[in-house]
């Protein structure tokens, strides 16, 4: 048995036809039409195909979830909590497989298959323990025998669209926390990506089966951008969580507010690393060797711009050029191999694209640089000299392309740092602390994430994950990013005999 086959089967996906929606059980019927086609990025091979969902299919899901929503948000939020909990248990046992199907499908090393696996579980202890910390304030009323406070209630049915580079993980950012605040939820992954999304409503059901509940988790596979929208500008989802490129972002924001909802946004990144002459070198190296190939650049926290003081810029592109030298590509579940493929030749054409830009600008291709001829969708790791103001410079090209730029004062590091349309992911290594601590002022970075001596890639669970500008502003995960997934209400309970108004104001002397 294959390495594919075994994965599809120890995950409960059996035949090609491994599942489309959620119904009033598991699955909805098979339609009538095309399947849609899973392929291995390492190879071009199909994997396996997918019913897509129809319109019928969305309604059901909807009202399936809508009806859910009714039941679920009376559950006392630890009770919620201890389904989540389950589903982390389940994901713990399912850790290998799933880690695998990840690999295969959208080219991911089995280190970061397995850590992305590693980050659901994770997410889902931190909202088993969120469950009983949905705190609200108590705040002190003019009025006399006033007491006044806010409280969180469950929004509604969510909506979670995810993209192909972490097929599994984001939805469980989302998911894991909107369960627990009382929310039931709609996930739309990436087409480039349903058998993981197929693998892991696999668990939710048998975990909602064995709880007695079905609908708190629910899935909607489409490659059809107009039966999407419609779940965009559905009413009954107060909120879309969306990951994915800023023009489809826009679109998306515009056709939810249109409606007056809500949206969470994770849009592109263009990460800058600043290296000043204080700097750490070896540990400067290790950490833009991973922020910039990992996940063969398709990470939104990829490294893309290196900004390096004048005077160590030589020494550290030298072991870089050296390090990149020594990367592995291949099939990404060879243990050996530190590089496996772009997703599609359309991420391929991309990175051609991106380099024949870069010669007709004149910068200088340190090393890299070529789409290798075998099967699959694999390229050079590339590293070159550019100039920051470049088109290709400011733009996100999801490839493992690194422009690097020189500068001579802290000032100008942290102008070119800021000086892209996005405000992802940050970092600066230095040991001058001054030089830090300006980095991470308000006067510093302009991102959602601001790293010292640490990569701008590998979040970990418990921060708020985001970012400004471009990036869309969204928070997802960690802090108080469980707000997002509830409704506030201020509340004030007069438990004296009189009805005082606030500031003062009187309102005739006498009871009518």
């Amino acid at each position: 048995m294959s390495t594919v086959q075994a994965a599809l089967r120890d995950l409960g996906i059996q035949a090609v036809n491994a599942g489309g929606s959620t119904g009033a059980g598991w699955w909805s019927a098979p339609a009538a039409g095309p399947l849609l086609q899973s392929f291995n990025p390492a190879t071009g091979d199909v994997i396996a195909g997918v019913h897509p969902c129809s319109p019928d299919d969305y309604l059901q899901i909807a009202q399936q979830s809508e009806e859910a929503f009714s039941a679920w948000r009376a559950v006392p939020a630890p009770k919620r909590g201890e389904l989540v909990r389950l589903i982390g248990q389940a994901l713990r046992e399912k850790k290998d497989q799933l880690g695998t199907l990840v690999s295969l499908e959208v080219g991911k090393i089995k280190a970061e298959g397995d850590g992305e696996v590693q980050e659901m579980i994770d997410m889902a202890d931190f909202a088993v323990g969120q469950s009983r910390m949905l705190y609200g304030a108590t705040m002190q009323s003019e009025r006399p025998a006033h007491r006044m406070s806010e409280q969180w209630h469950p929004l509604g049915p969510v909506g979670v669209i995810t993209a192909f580079n972490f097929p599994v993980a984001v939805w469980a950012w989302n998911a894991f926390l909107a369960a627990v605040a009382g929310d039931t939820v709609i996930w739309k992954p990436s087409p480039k990506a349903p058998l993981c999304a197929v693998a892991v409503q696999q668990i939710c059901n048998r975990v909602m089966e064995q709880q007695g509940w079905q609908g708190i988790f629910s899935l909607f596979i489409t490659d059809q951008p107009a039966l999407a929208e419609s779940m965009v500008r559905d009413r009954r989802l107060p909120l879309i969580s969306f990951t994915g490129s800023v023009a489809v972002g826009r679109q998306v924001a515009a056709a939810v507010a249109q409606r007056l909802g809500r949206t969470l946004l994770e849009l592109s990144g263009n990460n800058a690393v600043i290296v000043d002459d204080t700097a750490d070198l070896d540990l400067a190296l290790r950490a833009i060797l991973f922020g910039a190939v990992g996940t063969a650049g398709q990470r939104c926290t990829t490294t893309r711009r290196l900004l390096v003081h004048e005077s160590v810029a030589d020494e550290l592109l030298r072991r870089l050029v050296k390090a990149y030298g020594q990367i592995r590509i291949g099939n990404p579940l060879d243990p050996d191999v530190l590089l496996g493929p772009l997703i599609d030749h359309a991420a391929v054409e991309a990175y051609r694209a991106a380099l024949d830009e870069v010669r007709k600008e004149g910068g200088e291709i340190l090393c890299g640089g070529q789409v290798l001829n075998r099967p699959g969708h694999f390229v050079e790791p590339t590293i070159v000299r550019a100039q920051h103001h470049w088109p290709v410079v400011q733009r996100e090209t999801f490839a493992p392309i690194l422009y690097v730029m020189t500068f001579r004062t802290l000032d100008e590091a942290i102008a070119l740092q800021n000086g892209v349309p996005q405000g992802l992911s940050s970092a600066m290594f230095t040991n001058n602390l001054r030089h830090g601590e300006r980095f991470l002022s308000a006067a510093g970075s302009d991102c959602g994430i601001a790293n010292l001596n640490i990569g701008t890639s590998g979040a970990e669970i418990g921060g708020a994950f985001g970012g400004e500008k471009e990036t869309g502003g969204g928070r997802e995960a960690g802090s108080d990013a469980w707000k997002a997934y509830m409704r506030r209400q201020t509340t004030t309970v007069n438990w004296g005999t009189e009805l005082p108004l606030a500031q003062g104001i009187r309102f005739g002397s006498s009871t009518p």
